[in-house]
């Protein structure tokens, strides 16, 4: 993994860093798991703008990952590591023993031509896909399910991990991302390695439309605004209206908005640090 700094040869590229794309083999997606993506621009189905500061972009076509990793005990070798337009990771193309080909998030250190199987009983190398009853502890793993058979949901985005660190009965401690300690069912499913592209906190975009062609529209600062649009709006001059908090007036930078009453409370050892 590298980051390119470009050349102030114009006012937007001074301070632009862009991705190298060293782990990229190839630019041309598989036909057969590209489907249609529509945008909504932030609004509903009568037309009515209830997402603020979205709209725009380029053009996108949905890649289909398999987060199940449901294809058990089949090899796949590694055919292309390539470039998703809508995560920050990179995904692995699989070309598995029966013809099937599928796409996965790619883990750091993941070569073409590399075979990486998912199920019980596999080794624990980069790439395979295994129950957490069967990770020895202290491994660095990613992709992680909350749920048995939901997908992975958890430690997703590029260079995230996760680290087991207990089993007990039926549950395993893990090591969340955000520094949570929580506990989910050994049973569930997990990928060993680091996600990919753990660069992309280093990248700079140097100008605003990089936030256009993303879909980003331009942001209103709350305390510009008018006190009939925001609690932190109104004042002479560049007053600084109270307590940082949104529009529905929950204060931020803080404030814990986690009900104390959620199921889930209870799998949770230790939160995460403010």
């Amino acid at each position: 993994m590298s980051v390119r700094k470009l050349k102030p040869i114009t006012s937007a590229q001074r301070f632009r860093v862009v991705n190298g794309f060293d782990a990229i083999t190839t630019d041309k997606p598989e036909k057969s798991l590209l489907v249609p993506k529509k945008r909504s621009g932030g609004r509903n189905s009568q037309g009515k703008m209830t997402i603020r500061q979205v709209g725009g972009g380029h053009k996108k076509r949905y890649r289909i990952i398999d987060f199940k990793r449901n294809k058990t005990g089949i090899p796949a070798e590694v055919k292309s590591i390539e470039y998703d337009p809508n995560r920050t990771a990179f995904i692995a193309l699989l070309n598995y023993q029966d013809g099937e080909k599928r796409y996965v998030i790619a883990q750091n250190g993941l070569q073409v031509g590399q075979t990486i199987v998912s199920g019980s009983g596999v080794a624990t190398e980069i790439g395979n896909a295994m129950p957490l009853s069967e990770i020895p502890f202290g491994t660095i793993i990613s992709c992680i399910e909350l749920r048995p058979g939901q997908g992975a949901v958890m430690a997703r985005s590029a260079g995230a991990f996760a680290q087991l660190m207990a089993k007990d009965g039926k549950f395993a401690s893990i090591k969340l991302p955000s520094g949570e300690t929580r506990l989910v069912l050994a049973t569930c499913m997990a990928t060993i390695g680091v996600v990919s592209n753990s660069d992309h906190q280093l990248l700079v975009s140097g100008k605003a439309g990089r936030s256009r062609w993303l879909g980003r529209r331009p942001r209103v600062r709350p305390v510009v605004m008018n006190p009939v649009d925001h609690p932190m709006g109104g004042g002479e001059g560049k007053s600084s209206g109270g307590h940082p908090r949104s529009r529905n007036g929950i204060p931020a930078k803080g404030y814990r908005t986690r009900s104390r009453t959620k199921a889930s409370n209870k799998y949770i050892v230790e939160r995460r640090k403010k």
